[in-house]
């Protein structure tokens, strides 16, 4: 068999790679960044996805022959493929969006939603907290070797599920909808003890009004929200950095777990 037929061969396989990978840049944190250009990402998931290839076949991971060519072939095979990718990178993605919505919450309690600005990284308006809290959710993500543990998900990922064999089933679907609502629960949980501060300082102010109706509640509840909602921030901002390494790790691993077993990406029970 001459070079050139040893490549038209490979050029199927490695298709479907480079759209597993492909899948994992529409959701992932970092990768799927607007401020990055298309360009880029297109280079990037194209050598990533060929040199993948050359490792996976070099172990012996058995992948379907297909032509590159062949649309009807490659069509239910790549959406397949697109999917397990984008499927590790969207819940991946879970803590740094759970620490966004915690920053929304916040940020709007303390009167800090009036003013909001472009976020790069997430491509829309947010307030000034949100873009803190998402920023170190991202910083303590990839502290915490998040880009690699998404790229072993994936690349492991073909020695249990073969390309082409996604099957869309209730193990999946209960898999991300659980770890949605866990990330839920921890944007709850940060926003909470400013939450509980705010409530006692809007009751205190309610106090005052009424005690001594010539004061401006108005405009002086307004910067005392602020200065305390700082205040019990800055305090909580070690232990907000704890719980979110703990869930951070939990939901590496549980990506980790989902796409190297049977009973995950493949559907098998």
């Amino acid at each position: 068999m001459d070079a050139v037929s040893i490549i038209e061969r490979s050029m199927g396989p490695a298709m479907l790679v480079i759209l597993r990978l492909g899948g994992l840049f529409l959701y992932a944190p970092v990768l799927s960044m607007t401020s990055i250009p298309a360009r880029v990402k297109g280079m990037l998931v194209i050598v990533a996805g060929v040199g993948a290839y050359l490792v996976l076949a070099g172990r012996g991971v058995a992948f379907p022959q297909v032509a590159w060519d062949d649309p009807w072939a490659m069509v239910p095979l790549g959406a397949a493929e697109i999917a397990i990718g984008g499927v590790i990178g969207f819940v991946a993605s879970m803590p740094i969006f759970a620490m966004r919505a915690g920053g929304l919450v916040m940020g709007q309690q303390m009167g800090l939603g009036f003013a909001r600005f472009y976020n790069p990284a997430a491509g829309e308006e947010s307030d000034v907290l949100e873009q803190i809290m998402s920023f170190l959710a991202m910083v303590l993500f990839l502290a915490l070797g998040g880009l690699d543990a998404m790229f072993l998900c994936v690349l492991r990922s073909f020695e249990h599920v073969t390309a082409g064999g996604f099957v869309s089933g209730d193990a999946g679907a209960d898999f991300v909808v659980g770890v949605v609502l866990a990330a839920t629960e921890f944007g709850l949980r940060i926003a909470m003890p400013l939450l509980g501060v705010v409530f006692l300082e809007t009751v205190a102010m309610g106090f005052v009004s009424k005690t001594v109706p010539q004061l401006n509640v108005l405009s002086l509840g307004f910067p005392i929200r602020i200065m305390v909602g700082l205040v019990v921030i800055i305090a909580a901002l070690p232990v907000i950095l704890s719980v979110s390494e703990s869930f951070t790790t939990e939901v590496l691993e549980a990506v980790q777990a989902w796409s190297t077993t049977p009973a995950g990406p493949g559907g098998g029970a």
